[in-house]
């Protein structure tokens, strides 16, 4: 029943990877089952959440382009990255 809540990039698309478990993601208000093994694309200034749904704990990675994260940024739970505000700062380990 968690969820990571509603947000909008307005500068950058967003690919969320379901690795395990059964959820939706909301994206403008049109609902999109997802389970393991789906990958979706939010493109950027679209509304967007994403829910767990199923008995087994939702296991997600994202990507984001342009990048919004420092490299190497794991969150393990909802709480986690709510906490953290950090931000890509332009240097990758390229």
């Amino acid at each position: 029943g968690q969820e990571i809540g509603e947000e909008v990039h307005d500068d950058r698309d967003q690919f969320f990877r379901i690795e395990a478990g059964e959820g939706e993601i909301w994206i403008d208000g049109v609902r999109h089952p997802v389970k393991a093994d789906d990958g979706v694309i939010v493109p950027q200034g679209a509304r967007h959440n994403v829910v767990s749904t199923g008995s087994q704990p939702l296991r997600l990675y994202t990507l984001y382009g342009p990048p919004e994260h420092l490299d190497g940024t794991v969150h393990a739970t909802v709480e986690e990255a709510s906490a953290d505000h950090e931000h890509f700062d332009g240097h990758t380990t390229e």
